[in-house]
C-alpha cells in the first residue's frame, strides 16, 4: 500500500448496525444490573452502555457480561487504564465523552471497538487518522443536533455517528432520519429513578417504544 492510500479500518465498523438504540446507564447499585439487562432484552434492546460515573459501573459490567444475548459496553472511559479495567470486566466496546488518541490506541491493542466522543471536524479528522468509521457525537443537542451532523457528514461521508446528549424519544426520529446516523443513545428508558425503584416493566415498555420508533424511521 502506498503512503497516499488510506489505512484499512483497524476497529469493527458494525457496532452501530446491531441495535438502533443504545441505553446509557448510570448504576448506583450492582444488584440493579441483571434485572436491568433482562428488562432491556425483553424490550428488544440488546446493546447497553454502562458508564464509569459511579463505583458500581465495573461490577455492573461484570454482571451483565453474563447475559450472552446482551452486548455490554463501557462508557465514560477517560484513560487507557480504564480500557484495561473494563475489558477485564467483560466490556465488548468502549465509549468516551471526547477524543483521546491513547484511549483509542489501547482499545485497538486489546481488540475492542472504540466510540470516541467527537464535537467537530478536528475530532473527526483525528478519528479518520486512526481508521475509525464510527464515533459518538456528544453533546448532540448542544452542538446543533441533526443539522450539525448533516453538515459534518458532508466532508466525512464514510463516518457513522452515534448522537448522545439531549436525545429523547420525542426527537430520536430526527437523528435516525439521517443516513449517517444508524443508532442513537440516551437515558430516558433507563432513568436512575426507574432503576432505584425496580420498575423493570417500565424499562421494558420504554425500550420497546424506542425500538418501535426507530423501526418506523428506517
Amino acid at each position: 500500500m502506498s503512503s497516499a492510500e488510506p489505512e484499512e479500518p483497524r476497529l469493527s465498523a458494525s457496532l452501530l448496525a446491531r441495535c438502533p438504540v443504545v441505553p446509557v446507564v448510570v448504576l448506583e447499585d450492582p444488584a440493579q444490573a441483571l434485572p436491568l439487562g433482562e428488562a432491556l432484552l425483553a424490550g428488544g434492546i440488546d446493546v447497553v452502555e454502562i458508564t464509569l460515573r459511579t463505583a458500581a459501573g465495573l461490577a455492573g459490567i461484570r454482571a451483565l457480561a453474563s447475559l450472552p444475548e446482551l452486548l455490554v459496553g463501557a462508557g465514560s472511559v477517560l484513560v487507557p487504564r480504564h480500557v484495561e479495567e473494563v475489558v477485564e470486566a467483560g466490556a465488548r466496546f468502549v465509549v468516551s465523552p471526547g477524543f483521546s488518541g491513547s484511549v483509542v490506541d489501547r482499545c485497538a491493542e486489546l481488540g475492542v471497538p472504540a466510540l470516541p466522543g467527537t464535537s467537530g471536524a478536528s475530532d473527526l479528522m483525528a478519528a479518520v487518522e486512526r481508521g475509525l468509521t464510527e464515533v459518538k457525537f456528544f453533546p448532540a443537542g448542544l452542538l446543533g443536533g441533526p443539522a450539525a451532523i448533516a453538515a459534518l457528514s458532508a466532508p466525512f461521508p464514510a463516518m457513522a455517528f452515534l448522537p448522545s446528549g439531549g436525545v429523547k424519544a420525542e426527537n430520536m426520529a430526527d437523528y435516525l432520519a439521517l443516513p449517517a446516523v444508524p443508532a442513537v443513545s440516551g437515558t430516558w428508558m433507563v432513568e436512575p429513578a426507574l432503576l432505584a425503584d425496580g420498575r423493570w416493566s417500565e424499562v421494558t415498555s420504554r425500550a420497546a417504544d424506542a425500538v418501535a420508533r426507530a423501526t418506523a424511521t428506517s
